[in-house]
């Protein structure tokens, strides 16, 4: 460009090359040990919006913040200390995988579900807001909301996010149902395979949904200190929220589309690495 003509908005000055040096080098070969090998997932916190979790939970341990969303009498949602912990045992489940996989993370619950494991889609919009606003650098959806009307909001939360790199997880809907965040592509969209191995995931290369993680007939954290048996897309969500967890860990320089990028060449189906 000419000396003297103003550059567009967001232009990169010729003076301010240097100031992007970046802060690591991608390896040669990325493996999965470049991954997350020897990652616990210390220090990364991720959040599970969904039906509060049971914390002291034997397959979840203490975790940090616990919050819940309400409606006031005009209908505003309120986030508010939550001493309930979980409702109906779905994001206990959910916690206990996360916990299972990156052990050493800080598990925080946002509460927008209730004792019949339904809820708003305002209320999951002010859930997933303040998860993001307090940082958290992987939140797991392990739920959707299906109105219409909530589009162009949830999308600007999602966008939001990424751009503060934050790594929304979501969870396809497990019926033919058009549901979100899932199908926005600033998300991570999971769906279920039935193998057991927890570390076994796939990367689909026909989307909207991206991964596949073990989902069919696993045993999973439920409220009271117990135990059961499920399946269903939303663990799959919760495996990958896991992984994402010991990538960011590791490598906590990458950007919510690096870290999609590192899930697609280590999975399953593009590695000969095992497990």
């Amino acid at each position: 460009m000419a000396s003297g003509v103003e550059a567009p908005s967001f232009s990169l000055r010729a003076d301010r090359v240097g100031e992007l040096a970046l802060p690591a080098s991608w390896p040669f070969a990325l493996t999965r040990e470049w991954a997350w090998g020897g990652s616990t997932g210390e220090g990364v916190r991720v959040c599970v919006i969904d039906s509060g979790v049971e914390s002291g939970h034997p397959d979840v341990g203490e975790i940090g913040s616990s919050v819940t969303v309400t409606a006031d009498e005009e209908g505003y949602a309120n986030v508010v200390d939550d001493a309930a912990g979980d409702v109906f045992g779905h994001g206990t489940a959910c916690a206990g995988i996360v916990r299972s996989l990156a052990p050493g993370c800080e598990i925080d619950s946002v509460r927008v579900l209730g004792p019949a494991n339904r809820g708003s889609g305002s209320l999951l919009l002010a859930g997933l807001e303040w998860a993001v606003a307090r940082g958290h650098e992987v939140i797991n959806m392990s739920l959707s909301t299906a109105k219409p009307e909530l589009l162009d909001a949830m999308r600007r939360l999602t966008d939001g996010a990424y751009f503060r790199r934050a790594t929304i997880v979501a969870s396809a809907h497990n019926l033919a149902v058009e549901s979100y965040p899932w199908r926005f592509s600033s998300v991570v969209s999971v769906g279920s395979h039935e193998e057991s191995d927890p570390m076994r995931f796939y990367y689909n290369p026909d989307p909207p949904v991206e991964f596949y993680g073990r989902g069919l007939d696993v045993e999973v954290a439920w409220k009271g200190g117990g135990r059961l048996r499920s399946s269903g897309n939303s663990l799959a969500t919760a495996h990958l929220a896991g992984i994402c967890a010991l990538i960011r860990a590791k490598h906590p320089e990458l950007a919510p589309f690096e870290l999609k990028s590192v899930l697609r060449l280590t999975s399953s189906n593009a590695t000969i690495e095992a497990g």
